[in-house]
């Protein structure tokens, strides 16, 4: 499919310290991802650990919280991963998920998506 990248703001759950960001949309991220140093300073607080695997297939111990995720004027709560400073920027398939948004991979852009109940 390729990547590519998308506007996000990127916020505390009450939207009260907000950030916009450029993200890589990556629907193989289970999880978005965004520098701890930022998520920090908004006042977002890692909620738990996790192991994960990296694209390169290593292992690691990250940070997981809880933030909010606007995108095109839509809003949702998900999880966010606490990586490095200077890791890319990832939004990931929660996030899309949680906001009903999907990969049109041909114009390189998020549209609408319906969800299957049953």
């Amino acid at each position: 499919m390729g990547t590519f990248k998308w506007p996000v703001r990127i916020s505390d759950l009450d939207g009260d310290m907000s950030a916009d960001i450029e993200a890589t949309v990556d629907t193989g991220a289970a999880y978005s991802a965004v520098p701890g140093t930022l998520l920090r300073e908004l006042g977002i607080k890692p909620a738990r650990r996790r192991r994960l695997r990296l694209a390169d297939g290593q292992l690691v111990d990250s940070h997981i919280g809880w933030a909010r995720v606007t995108v095109d004027g839509e809003s949702a709560p998900t999880a966010v991963v606490f990586s490095e400073d200077d890791a890319p920027l990832l939004l990931g398939a929660h996030a899309l998920e949680g906001l009903g948004l999907a990969v049109d991979p041909v114009r390189r852009r998020l549209v609408p998506d319906e969800h299957i109940m049953y």
